[in-house]
């Protein structure tokens, strides 16, 4: 068969696609909420965490275990625990007087839905990162500190904090990799729905390849994701 090059011609499509736009933004909006949430909590946690006890052992693997279970296995849990009308979260919600939430379900929500399942999948991967990098931390310094009359919140914002800096670039630029990849949560929590609302680059390029069969298109828009 002829070839026929096609140019830029892809390209130009999605700048003029309006689900291009809206994934490209529904990713930067993902990216984001996921990667700050996860890095400040993560960090919290270590610093809590930061003990020898054996019940901080016991809480230390608690938490890290929702890290290595399977994305799907995951959101399959989490699919019915968000379900509007028997889900546990909107029965615990109304036990303490708020009210219930239509979750992956509606388009206001949906996004929060799959962030708060990536979050709580991916706190066990930072803290133990942060625990590592808080017990690499001089104590001389922090004992300089103490003796100069810093407070904890001051030892922790002028020498903590700095010292830790290097595992926090690590983890920012991990947990945004991690999320620009995010597919598996999306696919199960809500396929990208509703109304387009969670998806993203990623599942849009699944999308135009495997369900419209558009391959010219899916390759201009994983060239996108590479860029970026």
């Amino acid at each position: 068969e002829d070839i026929h090059f096609v140019g830029f011609r892809n390209f130009i499509s999605l700048l003029n696609n309006v689900k291009f736009g809206a994934a490209f933004w529904n990713t930067l909006v993902f990216a984001v909420e996921s990667t700050v949430p996860t890095i400040i909590l993560g960090m919290l946690i270590a610093l809590a965490m930061n003990g020898t006890g054996k019940a901080t052992g016991i809480y230390r693997t608690v938490i890290f275990a929702p890290y290595i279970t399977p994305m799907v296995a995951v959101s399959v849990v989490w699919s019915w625990i968000f379900e509007p009308r028997v889900g546990i979260l909107n029965y615990v919600l109304q036990f303490l007087g708020l009210p219930g939430c239509e979750w992956v379900q509606s388009s206001s929500t949906a996004m929060l839905s799959v962030i708060i399942v990536t979050v709580w999948k991916s706190l066990g991967w930072t803290m133990i990162f942060y625990m590592e990098a808080i017990r690499k931390v001089p104590q001389n310094l922090l004992e300089a500190a103490a003796i100069d009359g810093a407070n904890g919140f001051w030892k922790f914002w002028k020498i903590t904090l700095p010292m830790i800096s290097p595992t926090t670039f690590f983890l920012v630029v991990m947990s945004t990799i991690s999320s620009l990849q995010a597919y598996d949560q999306i696919q199960v929590l809500t396929q990208g729905g509703p109304a387009g609302a969670t998806r993203t680059l990623l599942y849009f390029y699944y999308q135009e390849a495997f369900q419209n069969f558009n391959t010219g298109k899916a390759s201009a828009v994983a060239l996108v994701l590479v860029l970026i």
